[in-house]
């Protein structure tokens, strides 16, 4: 893991304080707890991170007992999820379903703040074809339990987007299109959001060369992309707002847009280094309580992620943490 300047300067840092605490304007920022790290410290401690540094939100991508145990009673929201390996067991069985509503949800409800449930996670090919007979199969379970407040989504990637465009000509891929309609008819019908990746950091780093950089970090001077009546400055909205558009063209048009990860790796590939981590995220803290231009209002965001995880493949994807796993910090950033 390769740890550079910014790292060094606040390695002293204590917990308390690390992160000011959110402006009411952006308290729908989240950051997401990423477990895939043999070094990271106990869910007690992470949990008291989250409440020291004001960070109101927090996404796991599995149910895990000692997360879900040390966040309870904090008033902190979770997303959490039912992984991918599991899809297929829950979209064909209603009871394996109830088993783990009552197991992961029930058995810490009311203690934790369930923001929603996250059924699969960039899911893609035949598993696809899970999908809404599992939200389908948590709803109604969350419903038996008396729990029907809390809402069931997806989170999908922003690969199924297809190539960079403006966003009027948003449109999902042809994969995509084959379980969208459904998905988002399922979302429209229960008043649940779609959670989907937004990582301009991919788009840029894939083909420097078509825009520039400033773009991607949310510091060019001007608008960059008209399209229509509509000026981009950053890569985010742009981004943002095709999928909204794609959404629409697919029965989506009331559905709400979460962002489930967004962020910026601090080494280990094109344009990764501390200073335009720490840019980027900063400058989407300060940015997503004022929406796009096609959708203005504050617009929930996940922070990707907690942690460096050590145990992800070398290079970028090592290296997405806001903190090392001994609490430091990776680089400075506040949340004011």
């Amino acid at each position: 893991m390769e740890r550079k300047g910014a790292a060094s300067m606040f390695a002293t840092a204590l917990l308390l304080g690390v992160f000011a605490h959110i402006a009411p304007s952006v308290d729908s920022i989240g950051v997401s707890y990423g477990m895939s790290g043999d070094n990271l410290p106990p869910a007690s401690t992470v949990v008291s991170m989250y409440k020291a540094n004001g960070i109101p939100l927090m996404r796991i991508y599995a149910p895990d007992q000692a997360a879900l145990q040390a966040v309870g009673g904090t008033g902190i929201r979770v997303v959490v999820g039912a992984p991918n390996e599991v899809l297929s067991t829950l979209a064909s069985s209603p009871a394996a379903a109830a088993s783990w509503v009552r197991n992961n949800i029930q058995a810490y409800y009311p203690d934790v703040t369930f923001r929603c449930v996250c059924v699969g996670n960039e899911v893609a090919g035949a598993a696809t074809s899970d999908l809404v007979p599992a939200m389908e199969n948590v709803r109604a379970a969350l419903a038996a339990a008396g729990l029907d407040g809390i809402k069931v989504t997806t989170s999908v990637s922003q690969a199924i987007l297809g190539g960079y465009k403006p966003p009027s000509a948003a449109e999902f891929t042809d994969e995509a299109q084959g379980f969208m309609g459904p998905v988002l008819d399922f979302l429209a019908r229960t008043g649940a959001p779609l959670m989907a990746s937004v990582y301009p950091y991919f788009t840029y780093a894939t083909n420097p060369s078509a825009m520039d950089l400033s773009y991607a970090l949310f510091t060019a001077p001007g608008t960059v992309l008209q399209d229509g009546e509509y000026g981009y400055q950053n890569l985010f909205d742009a981004t943002v707002d095709s999928f909204y558009v794609a959404m629409a063209r697919h029965g989506g048009a009331g559905v709400t847009l979460v962002v489930s990860e967004s962020g910026w790796p601090s080494a280990g590939g094109v344009a990764a280094s501390p200073e335009n981590a720490a840019l980027y995220n900063q400058n989407l803290i300060n940015h997503v309580g004022k929406g796009t231009p096609r959708h203005p209002g504050a617009i929930e965001t996940i922070l990707f992620s907690m942690f460096n995880e050590n145990l992800k493949e070398s290079g970028v994807e090592q290296n997405w943490g806001l903190f090392y796993p001994n609490t430091n910090r990776v680089y400075p950033i506040s949340f004011n």
